[in-house]
């Protein structure tokens, strides 16, 4: 997971993009806990938190194995731009 800094002036570096995902959305459509999920993936349960609300970035190795578990492809979750709104 890569943390994103955030603030000028501090000597940190310039904020990557954010890494936005679906993660929150496919845990609540197949009633996944953050629990669970983060017991399948031998995380913490506050990573997925994390995640969720953009505060930290997944590593390549971290999506895949989300990718993997959801059964999707790593792109249906994450992008670099925001996801459209989904058609029901």
């Amino acid at each position: 997971m890569t943390p994103r800094t955030e603030g000028a002036g501090s000597g940190a570096a310039a904020a990557p993009d954010p890494v936005h995902n679906r993660i929150a959305m496919l845990r609540v459509e197949r009633q996944v806990t953050r629990r669970q999920l983060a017991d399948a993936l031998g995380v913490h349960y506050q990573t997925i938190g994390y995640l969720e609300r953009g505060e930290y970035s997944p590593s390549l190795h971290l999506a895949l194995r989300i990718a993997a578990y959801f059964e999707v492809p790593v792109e249906f979750i994450f992008s670099l731009t925001p996801f459209a709104p989904l058609k029901p």
